[in-house]
């Protein structure tokens, strides 16, 4: 949050690239990442004269069900427009996006306590990709051109100027990705691009109710860059006004290396891109019964099945959040605790390492550790032989030996020699240096060989050193 007596104001523009098997408007694989430069391409998504465009129709569902799933109104009728505007990596010279009339207008999305609203959702086909060689800051020797991204069908989602905070920008990216994921629309992976944010950011006085003069920052490629580059901007206008400069309408780049937003190009308005009607794509009419269907088709989405994790499990508001922004996370849990692992130890393997086991093994696991058979770092070993196996995580630590040192009285006995050769630990301890006790419990583990139940140890020390 920008410090008194400033306020930030920030909206974001979601573009994610929709899971579909060819390209928005040509039957190009839509897979370009494996595929080699330009070899994904047709006369169509190349632009070339008299190629005509043709709908994809599952591109078309996917939007659909994205405006059903953050609650916004379906239009009617849609219709494709032509947004005119020259980049090396546009081959038509436009991209066909929609304007005024988009598939879905409206909606929320719910971040902690705060609701942002949705303004539209369309749809619209991707740009290439431009590499630029040399210092992409400054200047390049020469840039090269791979089309095999132009033409894929992108779906933008545009919000409301409703969040405060650097933190809250990159909550609402995070909580949009999980529904697009929770739904099918796209894997939304930041990494490969199919998923790339773009923040519109101002700041005024606090208390004031007239917006600031906006800068955009450009295609943002992962959460972290995101919050990073709207707090970054929010200072530098906040510190601008302060000094008596002014904020220029501009969109602006995010230097990862150096952590500075960087000036692009002064940015345009609507009208400057010459907005018409597609004229080679008919508009489309969305039937009322279609729609019905998608909107009964969809899964639990986020927001609810975070709610009944809670209820159902007795999990924490972070646990269940945690769970929820990767559907395949909440899945793996839910599988475990109905093979019979307690939640609470399940929620935190999970969160804490992303295991790539079924959830029957994984409860296996849990309640190895929660049985006092296996400590933690035992319980790692197991986890990483059963990822690479695929085996049953009780075999498999019978098979490496693996056995936690849980017997009171054999524990004891060992906790008691430590005590005897760690003199100076235990004086220490007993002078009121309490770090002391973590050299006595590394004796512990080492006469163990790691396989001492260190709660138990820690209680043993305790007691005798009392």
């Amino acid at each position: 949050m920008a410090p008194e007596p400033w306020e930030a104001v920030i909206g974001l523009e979601i573009h994610a690239q929709l899971a579909t098997e060819s390209k928005m408007f040509c039957a190009c694989p839509a897979d370009y990442l494996q595929a080699p430069p330009n070899s994904n391409t047709c006369p169509v998504c190349l632009g070339l004269p008299g190629a005509l465009p043709v709908a994809n129709a599952r591109a078309v569902e996917l939007v659909v069900k994205t405006g059903l799933a953050l609650g916004a109104t379906i239009a009617a009728r849609s219709k494709f427009d032509r947004k005119n505007y020259f980049y090396a990596d546009l081959p038509k010279g436009y991209q066909i996006s929609q304007y005024d009339l988009p598939l879905a207008r409206g909606g929320t999305v719910e971040i902690d306590q705060r609701v942002v609203r949705i303004t539209r959702v369309h749809l619209e086909e991707d740009t290439g990709k431009l590499a630029h060689m040399g210092d992409r800051l400054h200047s390049a020797s020469e840039s090269l051109v791979d089309l095999n991204r132009a033409g894929l069908p992108l779906m933008e989602i545009v919000t409301e100027p409703d969040l405060r905070s650097a933190d809250e920008a990159r909550d609402c990216a995070v909580a949009i990705r999980s529904i697009l994921r929770a739904i099918g629309a796209s894997e939304a992976e930041m990494e490969k691009g199919q998923l790339r944010a773009e923040a519109n950011v101002s700041v005024r006085p606090a208390g004031s109710s007239r917006l600031g003069v906006k800068t955009e920052l450009k295609n943002i490629n992962s959460f972290r860059s995101l919050q990073r580059a709207v707090s970054y901007e929010v200072e530098r206008q906040i510190e601008l006004l302060k000094s008596g400069g002014e904020v220029v309408q501009e969109t602006r780049g995010w230097s990862e290396p150096e952590s500075r937003t960087f000036s692009q190009r002064s940015k345009e308005e609507a009208q400057d891109y010459r907005y018409f009607p597609e004229p080679d794509l008919p508009p489309m009419e969305l039937a009322p019964e279609w729609v019905e269907a998608l909107r009964r088709g969809l899964p639990e989405l986020p927001r609810a099945r975070r709610a009944r994790l809670m209820d159902q499990f007795g999990l924490s508001a972070f646990d269940a959040n945690m769970l929820v922004q990767e559907g395949a996370s909440a899945d793996l849990f839910e599988s475990a605790v109905t093979s019979g692992a307690p939640a609470k130890p399940v929620a935190n393997w999970i969160i804490g390492n992303s295991p790539r086991i079924p959830g029957p093994q994984l409860a296996a696991l849990v309640n190895l550790v929660v049985e006092g058979r296996l400590n933690r770092e035992q319980a790692q070993e197991v986890l990483a032989a059963a990822e690479s196996s695929g085996g049953d995580p009780v075999e498999l630590a019978a098979e490496l030996g693996l056995n936690q040192v849980s017997d009171e009285a054999q524990l004891a006995a060992i906790v008691d020699s430590v005590l005897a050769q760690e003199t100076q630990a235990v004086s220490d301890y007993r002078a009121g240096k309490t770090q002391a006790l973590g050299a006595l419990m590394a004796g512990v583990k080492k006469r163990t060989g790691g396989s001492a139940n260190m709660k138990l140890a820690n209680r043993l020390i305790i007691e005798r050193l009392s």
